[in-house]
């Protein structure tokens, strides 16, 4: 079966909307990191967040879709208008059965139920919205997304934290091989609120750092946690047959192999799985570890997943065997949309052949080779995409570039 082919891309990011926007920012080591402005911080110990500046829900949307959306939808409607637009595709000239949607979720939405719960409480249950029954929901993106571009085809939802955001990918590219033409596919998260915040304080693993420039510093002895980020990406997948017929333009690369794992159970003694992740997906590419050309790195930023991930990588391409890329140190840990960010920006650096650099990290890690500071120019054909999600999830994607 061919390789399921990348035709356009959309990114909601901390450091940029849109696609060129986003890498310009990237390449520059533009920090999207800073204050929580959303809600008053103050009192939580995390206290810095990647916030999507700018985006103002009113000027892309109808307003009709305004009071039913969480913020997470919000931006990941724009994110999926954005890359229809950038693959040429206008979903009413193709088939409604034809075009599927698969997106990942850690959260769902979350400022919006936290919203309605706070009208349960203080007003009582008359005064909740019956978009609640939805607004919430892990599923809700791809329902959205499907609605408004008319898309009736195989779709789903994936719930895996950040590994959720490649096996989204993964899944858009079965959908492909089993026949449908097109699958709007990818992830994007907003969980920056109160409620959502208050979640992801008992893993221990979110910074407490206050200096936006200090506070996010994966592979580094000062590591001490991650920021929390909102945003993502979605991405237009095609088999090449389909963007061929409809006369579209080049693809970005292709989806060339996927694999998952899950943890062994603490106390096992039994390894972790995310080298053997690594491994899988390479085979199902039938790339050798030496065709890698850049690793994007899931980048948690605490000592011992930080070394775990150096474990892996070194056990399939050695001390210092491939160059390693941590772009999220400028937007957070943006959880399922954190991955598909990854991959937009691999495809970028196989387009462009620069690997984005990791911004304010001394790289303690000896065995990896982190690319910091400033980007890297490499010729690169095939990049490998990890992730880990909270619970023991693992993902590896490679991607290739276009024949």
């Amino acid at each position: 079966m061919s390789e399921a082919v990348v035709t356009g891309l959309g990114v909601v990011a901390p450091n940029g909307l849109g696609v060129e926007e986003y890498w310009a920012a990237t390449l520059k080591g533009i920090n999207g990191i800073a204050p929580i402005t959303r809600f008053d911080g103050s009192r939580y110990p995390t206290r810095l967040a990647g916030e999507v500046d700018g985006f103002d829900a009113a000027e892309h949307l109808p307003s009709r879709l305004l009071p039913q959306t969480d913020r997470m939808t919000q931006l990941a409607l724009l994110a999926s208008d954005l890359a229809l637009a950038d693959a040429g595709v206008a979903s009413s000239d193709l088939a409604e059965f034809d075009m599927g949607v698969v997106t990942a979720s850690a959260s769902g939405g979350f400022e919006f139920g936290q919203r309605e719960l706070e009208a349960l409480w203080s007003r009582g249950p008359g005064h909740v919205s019956a978009y609640q029954s939805f607004a919430w929901f892990y599923a809700v993106n791809t329902g959205q997304i499907s609605i408004r571009h008319g898309m009736r085809g195989p779709s789903g939802v994936l719930v895996a934290e950040q590994a959720g955001g490649l096996d989204a990918l993964a899944q858009g590219r079965r959908h492909l091989r089993r026949g449908t033409g097109l699958v709007i596919s990818g992830g994007v998260d907003s969980s920056l609120c109160p409620w959502g915040l208050v979640a992801q304080l008992p893993s221990g693993a979110l910074s407490t750092a206050d200096d936006p420039d200090a506070a996010y510093l994966p592979f580094d002895t000062r590591a001490s946690g991650w920021v929390p980020g909102e945003g993502g990406a979605i991405l237009v997948l095609e088999r090449p047959g389909s963007v061929a017929r409809r006369g579209g333009p080049p693809p970005y690369g292709t989806i060339a192999g996927w694999a998952a794992t899950v943890d062994p159970a603490p106390g096992s003694g039994r390894p972790p799985g995310l080298a053997r992740a690594i491994a899988n997906a390479l085979d199902d590419a039938r790339t050798a570890p030496e065709d890698v050309d850049v690793v994007f790195a899931d980048a948690a930023a605490t000592p011992e997943l930080d070394r775990a991930e150096a474990d892996a990588i070194t056990a399939i391409f050695g001390p210092r065997g491939v160059p390693v890329a941590a772009p999220k140190t400028m937007t957070g840990r943006l959880y399922s949309g954190g991955a598909a960010l990854d991959v937009v920006a691999a495809l970028l650096s196989i387009r462009d052949g620069l690997v984005p650099p990791a911004i304010n990290t001394r790289p303690a890690e000896e065995r990896i080779d982190l690319v910091v500071a400033t980007p890297r120019p490499l010729a690169v054909r095939t990049a490998l995409v990890v992730a880990r999600g909270h619970g023991g999830f693992n993902s590896a994607l490679v991607v290739r570039a276009a024949d």
